[in-house]
């Protein structure tokens, strides 16, 4: 057996032996499966008004884009949504890209040297760890939402000329469904003259006054803003916020977006009425409020769910098999929630990851909380 299989066949014998084995699932959003591991949180995925917008700029644009932003990629449909995301989110540019990741990657891939110094949350997205791993600067990272750690790190920097550094955290970890302290870190990054980049995936369109996220929410303003559309914007893609010379210093030197096919403009002419849509309808933002206080009223006092202001509701389980034999017996109750383990979690605490959406209701809620304590009750 050539070499490479036999590396494959024993990584995944391991993998299984130690209950990570990942499967992949077709999931019908037509089932009468109530879905309660989706990251749809304002419920925008299967909005009427965002599909006509889809469907018209089909019918107006066509399929694809046709290229890269810098050929013939960049179309009227870009041009607006980014202007509608400066306007509110409040920068002087934005640019788009096809993922949070390619995003996350390219900005850390282009702007940091080799002399510079990369401080990051240990619980960051993975797309930020790595790209932070493979960029030439030199990266640390502090123990989660540990501000005196940051402190002291920064403290070492041997200020030199040429020297810069960046903080990066979350606004809203994705399996924790915790919040970044955001008024600390900007008073920390400023004390030490270093920029701070937010990724806002899972607090954009979810926190704020108009759902424009965690920085919104803290009364700060990040240096560079990460903003992803598949989660509250029900879509996918993603965009850079920071000012004009960041803007155009990525346009030139980053390879993700000057090499990838810029996403289609039906699928822009899509997300400008997702924006529009999360700053108007603030009852999506009210409901999942009220959703996760009936979760917190419905729910058995054995399960310790672990109290977050997002929709982002965790259990921590700790054993892996375990927590994925507690999903299946959910699932045949007809209620799915994420079964998540290590490595995507710390080792020993693998969770039920469960997220509300607005498409839920009181009694999705109360199916949930019964299903769960019937689980419990028959363990």
């Amino acid at each position: 057996m050539p070499l490479f299989n036999q590396r494959h066949k024993q990584a995944l014998i391991t993998r299984q032996q130690q209950g990570l084995y990942r499967q992949l699932q077709c999931h019908d959003v037509n089932s009468k499966i109530l879905n309660f591991a989706s990251n749809d949180y304002l419920g925008l995925a299967q909005e009427p008004k965002i599909i006509t917008a889809w469907q018209q700029g089909l019918a107006k644009y066509g399929a694809g884009s046709t290229a890269s932003p810098l050929v013939t990629g960049f179309q009227p449909p870009h041009v607006d949504l980014e202007q509608q995301l400066t306007e509110w989110l409040g920068y002087q540019r934005a640019l788009l890209f096809n993922s949070g990741f390619s995003a996350n990657q390219a900005v850390l891939f282009t702007l940091l040297q080799s002399q510079d110094q990369l401080f990051q949350d240990k619980l960051n997205h993975a797309s930020l760890i790595e790209a932070g791993m493979l960029s030439p600067a030199k990266m640390k990272r502090f123990a989660h939402n540990d501000m005196a750690v940051l402190q002291q790190q920064l403290s070492t920097i041997k200020r030199e000329v040429e020297t810069a550094s960046l903080v990066v955290t979350e606004g809203v970890f994705s399996m924790d469904g915790d919040c970044a302290p955001l008024t600390s870190l900007r008073e920390i990054t400023t004390q030490h003259h270093s920029w701070l980049m937010v990724d806002d995936a899972h607090g954009c369109g979810v926190l704020g006054d108009e759902g424009q996220g965690s920085c919104h929410q803290a009364g700060i303003k990040a240096d560079i803003l990460i903003i992803t559309f598949g989660k509250a914007f029900g879509i996918q893609g993603a965009a850079v916020l920071c000012n004009q010379d960041t803007a155009e210093y990525l346009v030139q030197f980053a390879r993700h977006y000057i090499y990838s096919t810029a996403m289609p403009p039906a699928q822009a002419t899509a997300l400008s009425q997702a924006c529009t849509l999360i700053q108007t309808q603030s009852w999506r933002r009210e409901k999942l409020q009220a959703l996760s206080e009936s979760l917190n009223h419905y729910l058995d006092n054995s399960w310790s769910l672990i109290p977050t202001i997002t929709p982002i509701k965790p259990m921590i389980i700790g054993d892996s098999c375990q927590t994925m034999a507690i999903a299946a017996q959910l699932q045949q109750r007809g209620i799915k929630v994420g079964a998540i383990r290590p490595p995507t979690v710390a080792p020993h605490s693998a969770r039920l990851r469960i997220t509300l959406t607005a498409n839920h209701n009181e009694s999705d809620i109360h199916q949930l909380a019964l299903a769960m304590n019937e689980v419990i009750d028959a363990g």
